[in-house]
């Protein structure tokens, strides 16, 4: 017999657990009448397509051309910038369902805080905290060299932008860049609809400038004859698996599509408008780059690009000097629209994590008077700010491809979750005590007869009442609170739904373990083709069982229907997960330390403050299939 000290152990630690896997209820009109100031619906499709190109085109792709090119793919670059296109449009997929169940800021974050829970949901938002700020930064150190081409050089920048040494430290500041991002912070903090305005005025000047790219070179592609194309060494120099080598670099360069669904609380029709502007801005985004890299590659041989400048070498070398200025303007112009993206994202993540309790309600503040969180914004223009102007953060820029693929791979898994195992309960706050009572008597005999009696002794103690609930909480994990007599139709769609959540673990656990030995080169060959062939067979198995198992026909109600149904479920999402997971195991050592660190940062941040304020903190589960009329009955009993 456990002595009453273990006991209390144990249920620390099981509360400890619990906290990490509880779900929040997907936003709804009985959620937001508690609520917060809501952002302004002023987005159309238009606005969407602006910001989802303009964050994902940056100035990568000048110079991600010449380099896989040279390294990489030869002349197939443009497959290969087709095949990472397609890879990016299953996440796309993923995405565009998710954002029309769930129609509230956080993007990911709160995707897998629905559907995954709240630890994972914490370490999603908090990479994606790090990956907007770095990337952000990043994004405004790049514009630096750009911008003092037209000075004639960066010695000729004004002294006040120009860069500058710190003698005793060795650190080179950049005025310019923390000038920038401030500019784009106080154009943020005008409104949704101002700096869609600017986004899409600056897009608009890039995509200009690479429809130049394309014309002007393929009329000289025409009049020499495509010489890169004409090769001893053919299309494919590097073979295949150069070619999908190029596809998993250049698939970075999709990164940015997912700001869009950050905006999802300021569309005026997100059912409609969000798939559209996500596959439009995806689509539009891919035509480019392929078109961009089919003109460059042709133009000259592809190990005789500039691994720096090349589209500007190309026309150099054609005698077209002038071209340069125009293409130098359109990498800054990709560079301020990526920098507007991210500093756009962000703060709309720290306002959906400060609603949820996770991050202090500073956070969640929106301001009246421009409909949009002033305070978070700020915030992040502050830091990336000082950020840019002191760090070369160059360096630790695989740190900003961690959080959108892990992103990634948990909106993903939360389409699997919501298709075969939807949450069938959701948490309600303590003042529902009454309706819970209602729906109760209302329902039957069959509850449990010493919850009735607390129930029925409404006008007890508070400390009596929050024991309660904390029982109710934890009777939740083992059985309804309301309980019925089990059907044998019941006890199979029980049956179902756990083969189906086994299957999904299953399927995780072998994509992480696959992708590992395929990206360890350390490992033996035999070694390595044993755990692939393993692994491989694990995951045909369960995707075997998930097509043979039906779908949750909760999955028709969940959230907010009418919208966009993922196609192709379960093999377009463990594709999807798969592809992401071997990216982020080959990032490589050194950035996994590096994001090690900023996750453990995070963990004590979560265990100190996150846990203990998050707004399900011991938080009561009901089946979803009262919780309507509990809140009905709560209705009543105010009105």
């Amino acid at each position: 017999m456990q002595s009453s000290g273990n006991v209390g152990g144990g249920r620390k630690c099981f509360w400890g657990f619990r906290s990490l896997i509880q779900r929040k209820q997907v936003d709804s009109v009985h959620v937001r009448s508690e609520g917060h100031h809501q952002l302004a619906r002023k987005l159309s499709v238009t606005d969407l397509i602006a910001i989802g190109v303009g964050a994902t085109i940056g100035a990568g792709v000048y110079v991600l051309v010449g380099t896989v090119a040279r390294e990489h793919a030869g002349p197939a670059l443009t497959i290969s910038f087709l095949i990472a296109g397609i890879a990016a449009a299953l996440s796309a997929f993923c995405y565009a369902e998710l954002a029309c169940r769930c129609p509230s800021a956080g993007s990911a974050y709160h995707y897998s805080y629905i559907c995954v829970g709240e630890g994972v949901a914490w370490l999603v938002g908090w990479a994606l905290i790090l990956e907007y700020t770095i990337g952000g930064a990043a994004v405004a150190r790049g514009i630096t060299p750009n911008l003092a081409l037209f000075f004639g050089g960066v010695d000729k920048l004004p002294a006040i932008l120009g860069p500058h040494t710190i003698p005793v430290f060795g650190i080179v500041v950049d005025p310019c860049a923390a000038v920038l991002v401030l500019i784009v912070t106080f154009l943020l903090c005008t409104g949704i609809k101002e700096s869609s305005l600017v986004q899409m005025i600056v897009t608009s000047v890039n995509v200009s400038v690479m429809l130049f790219i394309i014309i002007a070179g393929g009329y000289l592609g025409f009049k020499t004859g495509w010489v890169g194309y004409e090769l001893p060494s053919g299309y494919f120099p590097f073979g295949i698996n150069g070619m999908f080598a190029g596809s998993a670099v250049v698939f970075f360069s999709y990164i940015g599509f997912d700001s869009v669904t950050s905006t999802v609380e300021e569309v005026k029709n997100p059912q409609r408008d969000l798939p559209l502007g996500i596959g439009i801005a995806l689509f539009i985004c891919c035509i480019l780059y392929m078109f961009v890299s089919f003109v460059i590659t042709g133009l000259v041989p592809y190990y005789a690009l500039d691994p720096d400048t090349p589209i500007s070498s190309v026309f150099a070398s054609y005698g077209l000097q002038w071209a340069v200025y125009i293409i130098t303007t359109g990498a800054i112009t990709a560079l301020f629209a990526s920098l507007l993206g991210s500093l756009l994202a962000q703060p709309r993540i720290l306002m959906a994590m400060a609603r949820d309790g996770l991050l202090p309600s500073f956070f969640s503040d929106i301001n009246k008077n421009t409909q949009v969180p002033v305070k978070s914004t700020v915030t992040t223009g502050i830091f990336a700010a000082v950020l840019a102007f002191f760090m070369d953060v160059s360096q630790l820029a695989g740190m900003v491809s961690v959080g959108t693929l892990f992103a990634f791979t948990t909106a993903a898994v939360s389409v699997l979750i919501l298709r075969y195992v939807p949450p069938d309960e959701v948490p309600l706050s303590s003042s529902l005590q009454e309706s819970i009572k209602s729906v109760s008597f209302r329902f039957g005999p069959n509850i449990q007869e010493s919850d009735s009696k607390n129930l029925q002794n409404p006008s007890g103690s508070s400390a009596n009442n929050s024991r309660y609930l904390h029982e109710i909480g934890e009777a939740s994990l083992g059985y309804p609170l309301i309980q019925k007599s089990i059907s044998q139709e019941n006890q199979n769609e029980q049956t179902r739904r756990k083969i189906s959540a086994w299957t999904i673990t299953f399927l995780c656990i072998g994509v992480f373990i696959f992708a590992f030995a395929a990206s360890a080169q350390g490992l033996s060959s035999i070694l390595r083709f044993t755990v692939c062939g393993v692994c491989g067979a694990l995951l045909l198995c369960c995707l075997i069982v998930l097509t043979c198992t039906d779908q949750d026909d909760g999955r028709h109600s969940f959230g907010h229907t009418g919208g966009f149904t993922c196609p192709f479920v379960p093999f377009l999402p463990a594709a999807c997960i798969l592809i992401n997971t071997y990216l982020l195991i080959d990032l490589g050592a050194a950035t996994w330390i590096r994001i090690s660190v900023w996750f453990a940062i995070g963990a004590v941040v979560y265990l100190f403050y996150g846990r203990s304020h998050s707004a399900l903190f011991n938080a009561v589960y009901v089946p979803s299939a009262y919780a309507d009329e509990m809140y009905r009955s709560s209705s009543d009993n105010l009105s």
